[in-house]
Formats: C-alpha cells, sequence, structure tokens
C-alpha cells in the first residue's frame, strides 16, 4: 500500500470529518515518514482542501450512492493528484483503489473508487478547468460578503485556489539577499520566492539572515517602528516572527505567550537569528511587569481566517461555533495591553483575520471603553501601503491585494495610544 498516499488521506479526513487542523494532527500522522515523504503528504493534502469544491463538482454526477466519508476523500485526493498536481492517472487510482480496499469498513467499497474515477477521468482534461473556482463554506462566505461584497469576496477566493509563494523577512540588505535568493522585493521590504524548496537548505537560513514571514504579517512592527532601546512587549508572542523583527530593530524585547511549547519555537528561532529576547511563559491577562513598557504589540489570538491562501483547512475544519468566544478575549486583551504602557505609550493590535469584528469594531468599542485613549493613523503610512487601505480605525490588508503577486494574508493593524 502506498504510506504517502494513505497518510495523506488520514490528513485530508481529520480536516473534514474530524474538525481537526492539519498542525494538529500532522506530527502523528507524518512522523513515521522520512522527510520527502512528510512533504508530499502534506502537499497532496493540502492540494485536495483547496480544490476540495470543485473536487466534489467533478465527482458528483457520478455518484449514485452516497460513500464513507473517507472513500469521498480518497476520490478527492485521487481526482486532485491528477488533474491539479499532474499525477499519472493509472498509477493514482491503482494505489487510492489498494488503500481502500486495505480498509476494514472501506474494502466493499473500493470497486465503486474504481469506477467513479474512470468514469470522471473519461471526461477531458478542459472540464475541470472549467468548473468555478472553489468557494468558501457558507458559515465563513456569508459573513464575508456582509462586510466586503460578493465581488471582493470572489477576488479572493480565486487568491485562495492557488498555492502561494513563500516570503521572508531579512535583518538587512534586503537587495543583496534578493539576488542571492532569486526572490521578489516587494513594496513593503519583505522577499518573495516561488517555487523555494526546501527552507533550511536555502542561503542564508543557517545564519539566521532571514526568517519565514508573510509580507503582511510583518506589517505590525513596522508600523510600531521600535526605536533601539525602547521597551516593547509581544504580547501573544508565539511562534515569534514579530519578536524577531523588534529584536532585530534594537529594541528591548519581552516576549510573552501562554504556550511553553510554542515559546520553545521562539526560543529557537532567537538562537538560530543572533537575536535576544526576554522570554516569558504566562498568561497575558494575569502577568504584572515591574514597570510599564513604551510600546505593546497585541498579536491577538483570533480566527485566523485571514491565513486561507496557507491553510486551506481551516474553513473546512472549523465551523465559526468558538468565534465570540475569541472576540471576547480579544477586547480583555486590548484592554489589558493599555494597561501595560507608559502614559503616552502605544498599543498596535493586530489580527490575522478577514472578519470586521477582529479588527475595525474591536477599535471602535476599545475606544469607547478606554476614555483617554485615541487612535493614530499617521504610522500607517508606510512604504509600499496604498492610502485605500487605511480607515478612520486602522490598516485593512486583503488577500487579493497584490493578486497578480500572489497576494499577502488577509490582516488588520491599528494603533491605540494613551494619553499623556
Amino acid at each position: 500500500m502506498d504510506r504517502t498516499r494513505a497518510a495523506a488521506l488520514r490528513l485530508l479526513t481529520s480536516a473534514t470529518d474530524e474538525g481537526r487542523l492539519l498542525a494538529e494532527v500532522e506530527g502523528d500522522v507524518l512522523g513515521p515518514l522520512p522527510g520527502p515523504e512528510r512533504a508530499r503528504a502534506r502537499r497532496l493534502a493540502v492540494a485536495t482542501l483547496r480544490w476540495r469544491d470543485r473536487a466534489d463538482r467533478a465527482l458528483g454526477p457520478f455518484l449514485r450512492v452516497k460513500p464513507y466519508p473517507e472513500v469521498l476523500n480518497a476520490l478527492r485526493l485521487a481526482l486532485v493528484e491528477i488533474r491539479v498536481e499532474r499525477g499519472a492517472a493509472h498509477g493514482v487510482v491503482g494505489a487510492m483503489v489498494e488503500i481502500v480496499k486495505a480498509g476494514e469498513r472501506t474494502a466493499g467499497q473500493a470497486g465503486l473508487v474504481n469506477a467513479v474515477l474512470r468514469n470522471v477521468l473519461r471526461q477531458p482534461p478542459e472540464s475541470w478547468d472549467a468548473l468555478p473556482l472553489p468557494r468558501l463554506p457558507k458559515w465563513l462566505r456569508k459573513p464575508l460578503v456582509a462586510d466586503y461584497g460578493k465581488a471582493t469576496v470572489a477576488a479572493m477566493e480565486a487568491v485562495f485556489a492557488a498555492s502561494p509563494p513563500l516570503d521572508l523577512t531579512v535583518r538587512d540588505d534586503a537587495g543583496g539577499w534578493a539576488a542571492k535568493l532569486g526572490a521578489e522585493v516587494l513594496p513593503t521590504g519583505s522577499l518573495r520566492l516561488r517555487d523555494a524548496g526546501q527552507v533550511s537548505l536555502l542561503p542564508g537560513y543557517a545564519e539566521g539572515a532571514w526568517w519565514v514571514q508573510d509580507a503582511a504579517a510583518a506589517i505590525p512592527v513596522q508600523v510600531l517602528a521600535p526605536r533601539p532601546g525602547e521597551r516593547v512587549l509581544d504580547l501573544c508572542a508565539a511562534p515569534g516572527g514579530k519578536t524577531l523583527q523588534l529584536a532585530a530593530r534594537g529594541a528591548e524585547v519581552t516576549a510573552l505567550d501562554l504556550s511553553g511549547p510554542r515559546m520553545a519555537r521562539v526560543t529557537e528561532n532567537l538562537s538560530r537569528c543572533g537575536l535576544k529576547a526576554n522570554t516569558v511563559i504566562a498568561d497575558a491577562l494575569d502577568w504584572m511587569p515591574d514597570v510599564p513598557f513604551d510600546a505593546v504589540l497585541l498579536d491577538a489570538p483570533c480566527t485566523a481566517t485571514g491565513t486561507i491562501r496557507r491553510h486551506p483547512d481551516l474553513p473546512v475544519a472549523k465551523t465559526g461555533d468558538s468565534f465570540p468566544a475569541l472576540f471576547a478575549l480579544q477586547e480583555r486583551l486590548i484592554d489589558r495591553a493599555l494597561t501595560l504602557v507608559r502614559p503616552g505609550g502605544r498599543v498596535v493590535f493586530c489580527t490575522c483575520s478577514l472578519l470586521i469584528d477582529e479588527g475595525e469594531e474591536q477599535i471602535r468599542d476599545a475606544v469607547l471603553r478606554n476614555p483617554g485613549t485615541g487612535v493614530d493613523t499617521a504610522p500607517l503610512h508606510l512604504p509600499g501601503i496604498e492610502p485605500g487601505w487605511i480607515g478612520p480605525e486602522g490598516l485593512r490588508l486583503r488577500p487579493d491585494f497584490w493578486a497578480g503577486r500572489g497576494g499577502m494574508d488577509g490582516f488588520f493593524v491599528a494603533v491605540l495610544r494613551r494619553s499623556a
């Protein structure tokens, strides 16, 4: 049995039928495989999640009975591998039939898999391309349409359908590293690579000259613009890209996060890049510093709906039921962050979310709850930032911005200032 495809199928089923994100299960599922097989299994699962909606449209006319969920996933996986990943049809179909036949529950549907795939593949390849682009599930699409309109959501979905490039933040000499890596320098200063391959083998990785960070995720620290020696708290710091940025700019950084394992990644990345920060494992709502900070960066826990182009499992595995609790937590964290800065200090609030409830609405409400706090939009006017992206509450970044370049993650960034 093909263990790589079998592992990809287990990853896929964990998201579609168990409601678990790939990051939660891939360690257990992929751990026994060697590196190249792990990478291939994950790539197949991610591609299938990205194109799941189109695969269902292609398979639907040929499914007279509803198969078991794992069998339906086997059909999706095989079809996407053939149509998107350009796998050899005969080998893919044979391998998937074998995998289904090996399952105690699914063995009786191996013939169905063979018949359905062969019938679908009798259609010309152009029939796949003619199908509509995958759409977000209704639970997420509906609020986004309410926030942005159908045309904008469709533009985002077009970006979600494409595999995203790799973005890097460099410590210095962006032009020099762009030449070494064959990368594009984006208007905001990040580097963008296509077909990067194994990240740890790229020039500059071992010596910590750069780190992986989406171009949108690099903006909040640019907005905060720490001066050398400023005391800055990175609240909810893991996985640490923003901590590295703050430290590289010469700030005196305290990085705080509730998760010990996630904070261990921050420590590892600081060490690789030769940067320093004081790391604290604590609950942001309880921890108290000795003296207030000059600035706080609050990258708040959120729905992560802005990262779907990199994490197509999210809209499949989640349903939106947990969103209200996240909104409430963000409110508490904003109020807490404002107590941790000195008078006249600033809090940069950001979320990797597309939902207005996690951006503009949070800032409007925070100002009403906290007298003496105001919104400062001046720091948002940075190189590469279009004026139309900035509103009264803050900076709204969307996946369809730079669509011709591969898009960007969805983010909201705002600056709150305490009265002096």
